[in-house]
């Protein structure tokens, strides 16, 4: 298949990946009429190849594009996208000879299946199928690469070239050249009529499929191939199913021995060709099955591998009755463990249902915790944890004493900022929660120490005390200093709840409480009902102790007489 007139510029050019792809079925490594070549290898034989499976290596080259074999279509050419060109080419060559191709042309507009013939000299011969015209078939053949498109010829085929498969048939000898469709002859070439361009050298078979009519190719090609090719119809196949290649001459190489190009000048070396022993090696056998190779063993080693098979079974069946021996005895353990654990969940909930207790609500008194969570949220690391507190207990008991106790101190506090200060309990007075209060015909509101007659007062004849004025201290005549109450408690004492002894207080014999209701000294006795007189003009009946007039806590006033848990005889709250 020497291309057309029109198609030499894209050859030069290399204008597409279609014109490279299909360069290549028609180029050559070496043109022996410029320099010496190595030889060709011989096929020196006859031989159909079936292409319903892959050929035999070293046989026939994938040139161009893969291919597929199949094992009633035989091998398959496919053109399913532009630049696709799938093409064979036989690694052998046979001088004069016969080739019987079985194949079914592919349609398609500008799409060309071809048969041809190609020696390293650029002789051709070729059958072409044009997918756009399913009636004909085209022969040509070329000389030493000069194209000559008088040379080309077309031929009716019965039931079309793409409606089946059909053989057809090239014979080539040195004097004639016929071509066969179906057994009939087609058209014959001879020698005589254009000895210098008439096909004369060793020859390749190649087999293959492209688009003349691709968008790409000059228009003069797309023109003799029918037209331009629509990829979108695709995929466009051509099928050949087997090839019968004869060679005529017997050798082992065919060498050119000048670079005339002549048949003449072909030299045939004598000897095996490479191809035929490749062609002609027996298969190899398969891989004999395990079962095969079992029963080619001597009966000694038979009988060694069935004893060695039993030893085997049985350590085997010794070892899975241990494994579920084990496995049963820890099942039971875990399974009685399993109960106790139950078991005994089900005493503690039934002792919580006893106690009247709702298992359920846990959950809201306290926190659950995730360790996943807690190294999450940086609460832990490999050595250490810090948990965060637990919500407060819902208990209305505690929140109500706490909230009595809170506001009692602050109101103490308030209290203490507000009124008089009150004796300290180390001076011998007792702690106002333990003091009886006043009740009108009550046997026990007279004091039984007083060496006074009572007198009840009401709450109108006591007089108001002057709070911003210092309170004297109780520590001595003289020793004024401001008082300081100190914190009290509605609960047993601690630390922290005392008061420690200051300047402002100085710390007699024994330690100091706050709620006792003990003398620290010898003190006269407080009442529990009306103490003695409040002062002069209040309701004094002996003109002593009382409320006295404004002066020092303990320091002798303006008045006479013994005052309110005074320490001596003219003291007194002024």
């Amino acid at each position: 298949m020497l291309l057309p007139q029109s198609f030499v510029p894209a050859v030069a050019l290399l204008a597409s990946t279609v014109f490279q792809n299909v360069a290549a079925q028609v180029t050559t490594d070496c043109f022996p009429m410029n320099k010496t070549c190595p030889p060709n290898p011989a096929l020196g034989m006859d031989v159909n190849f079936n292409f319903n499976q892959t050929p035999k290596a070293g046989t026939w080259d994938t040139i161009v594009s893969p291919m597929q074999y199949d094992p009633q279509q035989g091998a398959i050419f496919t053109i399913k996208k532009q630049g696709d060109c799938p093409t064979i080419r036989s690694k052998f060559y046979f001088f004069w000879g016969r080739t019987e191709i079985i194949m079914k042309a592919s349609p398609g507009t500008g799409i060309i299946s071809s048969v041809m013939y190609l020696s390293d000299n650029l002789d051709e011969i070729d059958w072409e199928f044009k997918g756009g015209n399913d009636t004909h078939v085209f022969s040509n053949y070329f000389g030493k690469g000069e194209p000559d498109f008088r040379n080309g010829g077309d031929h009716i085929v019965p039931n079309g070239v793409t409606g089946g498969y059909h053989n057809y048939t090239i014979i080539w000898t040195k004097d004639v050249l016929d071509f066969y469709i179906d057994s009939a002859k087609a058209r014959t070439v001879l020698y005589k009529d254009n000895p210098k361009f008439y096909p004369q050298t060793p020859m390749r078979l190649s087999i293959g499929i492209w688009a003349g009519g691709d968008p790409t190719l000059p228009k003069g090609t797309r023109e003799w191939a029918g037209g331009d090719t629509d990829y979108s119809k695709g995929p466009f196949q051509f099928s050949v199913k087997s090839a019968q290649v004869t060679d005529y001459s017997t050798g082992k190489e065919y060498v050119y021995g000048d670079k005339t190009g002549s048949w003449e000048s072909i030299q045939i070396l004598a000897g095996n060709s490479t191809v035929k022993e490749v062609i002609e090696a027996p298969p190899k056998a398969p891989e004999p099955s395990i079962s095969e190779k079992f029963e080619a063993l001597p009966q000694t080693s038979k009988t060694a591998i069935y004893a060695g098979s039993a030893a085997a079974g049985g350590l085997l069946l010794a070892a899975l009755l241990f494994y579920c021996i084990r496995q049963r005895r820890r099942g039971s353990r875990e399974a009685k463990l399993a109960e106790a654990k139950a078991e005994e969940e089900r005493k503690e909930m039934e002792g919580f249902r006893k106690a009247g207790i709702n298992p359920d609500a846990f959950t809201d008194q306290a926190t659950e915790y995730n360790a996943k969570e807690m190294r999450r949220d940086g609460l832990t690391d490999q050595n250490s944890y810090s948990v965060p507190a637990s919500p407060a207990e819902n208990n209305e008991k505690w929140q109500r004493a706490a909230a009595i106790g809170g506001g009692a101190a602050a109101g103490a506090t308030a209290t203490g900022a507000m009124r008089s200060p009150m004796p300290l309990l180390r001076d011998g007075a007792q702690s106002p929660r333990v003091g009886t209060p006043v009740t009108p015909g009550n046997p026990f509101n007279d004091p039984p120490y007083s060496d006074r007659p009572s007198t009840s007062h009401s709450a109108a004849s006591i007089p108001s005390i002057n709070h911003a004025a210092p309170m004297p201290s109780p520590m001595g005549v003289g020793a004024s200093r401001q008082y300081q109450p100190g914190p009290r408690s509605f609960s047993s004492p601690n630390a922290q709840m005392r008061a420690p002894p200051g300047p402002q207080q100085p710390q007699f014999g024994g330690p100091q409480r706050t709620n006792s209701p003990s003398p620290m000294q010898s003190m006269p006795p407080r009442s529990h009902t009306a103490s003695p007189g409040y002062g002069p003009g209040h309701n004094n009946h002996d003109g002593r102790g009382g409320y006295a007039q404004p002066g020092s806590y303990g320091n002798p006033g303006n008045q006479g007489g013994q005052g309110y848990w005074g320490n001596s005889g003219n003291g007194g709250y002024r």
